[in-house]
């Protein structure tokens, strides 16, 4: 079923509002060794660069802890 202008224009103002968009730029290779790395999880592409970032972000701020 084809998605309508007026949904595809509601779907692009509600992700313009919520979400900031970031392009990653990967050595050629990485991506299928991270797609292989999450297939087996069920987990997005977009979810394991997400969590990877809160976790490094997390241990970042435990060192500057110490």
């Amino acid at each position: 079923m084809a998605v309508s202008k007026a949904q595809k224009a509601a779907t692009a103002k509600y992700e313009a509002k919520v979400y900031d968009k970031v392009l990653v730029r990967l050595p050629r290779g990485k991506k299928n060794e991270i797609e292989e790395h999450i297939k087996p999880k069920g987990e997005s592409l977009n979810g394991f660069i997400s969590t990877a970032i809160d976790e490094k972000l997390e241990r970042d701020k435990e060192k500057a802890g110490e």
